[in-house]
């Protein structure tokens, strides 16, 4: 299983070929892809029109769905954003805090094109499902 960060999904919906929408394509197909409730709703959340917005709500809710936060992942979260901070890296936006949180805990390789994930790969243990991130 890997989860899809949407950095990914933008690219993937947006018709871009690429060696991570490669990669989705792939993992769409083999069944290993999972969805994470705060990517469902970035995903969704930047469709503007209503039809290819019910159309890419219905395909994503047939996708492994994860809940990524709760009261331990919350306090996980804190604590990665600052042991980050202690090393003069600051990520801009809490979510990816949370995601990366989310695949590092339970050990999920993430698929990403955001470049706030790197630290959390180099100093936190985050799998990449794509080597070339």
């Amino acid at each position: 299983m890997i989860l899809v960060d949407t950095s990914v999904w933008i690219h993937y919906f947006n018709g871009d070929i690429n060696a991570h929408t490669d990669a989705l394509d792939t993992a769409l197909a083999e069944g290993s892809v999972a969805l994470g409730d705060l990517i469902l709703l970035e995903i969704l959340q930047g469709f503007r029109k209503e039809r290819h917005y019910r159309e890419a709500r219905s395909k994503l809710l047939l996708l492994d769905q994860h809940q990524m936060l709760n009261t331990d992942l919350a306090l996980k979260s804190a604590e990665n954003y600052r042991s980050l901070r202690k090393r003069g890296v600051t990520i801009r936006k809490t979510n990816d805090v949370i995601i990366a949180t989310f695949c590092i805990e339970y050990c999920v390789p993430l698929l990403f094109l955001d470049q706030d994930f790197i630290p959390f790969q180099a100093h936190l243990n985050l799998q990449s499902a794509l080597q070339v991130t």
